[in-house]
């Protein structure tokens, strides 16, 4: 099975797909409560154990995550949050090696959607894109609504590592063509 993860400080995505496409789990960890994460190292130790209740429920065989370097645009995120955002993404990085035993594969969210056959029109927001994409092609993808409309935060965190997973897998399928 393969493991796509969408990595953030404030909310995680994770899906699980088979080697058949199929999606078979897509949750995600919400680490926004402050009481609860006051620092980063209690994020780390909760997403610790999150990936080790996945190694004890599903055999993965691959991992795939978008690297840190990528999930940024120039002049839009804080030299901070940017280097933060690195080492907690090299941080559950090594947290699934150690618990897998498998090196985690990087894949640049571009390349990921345009191996999932998602464009982005220029001028449009990739996440909302990538949500409409996924309602109208996953059915196994379920969102919950906010009282105005719009999908809770935690979808578009799923629905990244659903990409992620899905990307990973036709990167699988093409390594065995060749």
């Amino acid at each position: 099975m393969i493991l796509g993860l969408d990595i953030s400080t404030s909310i995680t995505g994770f899906a699980i797909v088979d080697r058949d496409g199929t999606l078979i789990k897509v949750d995600n960890w919400d680490l926004r409560h402050k009481p609860t994460f006051p620092d980063l190292y209690s994020k780390i130790l909760y997403c610790r154990e999150r990936i080790k209740d996945i190694s004890y429920c599903y055999v993965i065989d691959h991992i795939y995550i978008e690297p840190a370097l990528n999930m940024f645009m120039m002049g839009k995120s804080s030299a901070h949050t940017i280097s933060t955002l690195i080492k907690f993404n090299g941080i559950l990085s090594w947290l699934c090696f150690e618990e897998f035993g498998i090196e985690p594969k990087y894949i640049p969210a571009v390349s990921a959607r345009k191996k999932c056959g998602i464009t982005i029109p220029k001028g449009k927001k990739a996440k909302e894109i990538v949500m409409k994409f996924l309602l109208d092609n996953e059915k196994d993808f379920i969102v919950e609504w906010t009282k105005h409309g719009n999908p809770k935060p935690q979808y578009y965190d799923r629905a990244d590592a659903i990409v992620m997973a899905r990307a990973g897998l036709t990167c699988l399928k093409e390594n065995s063509e060749s």
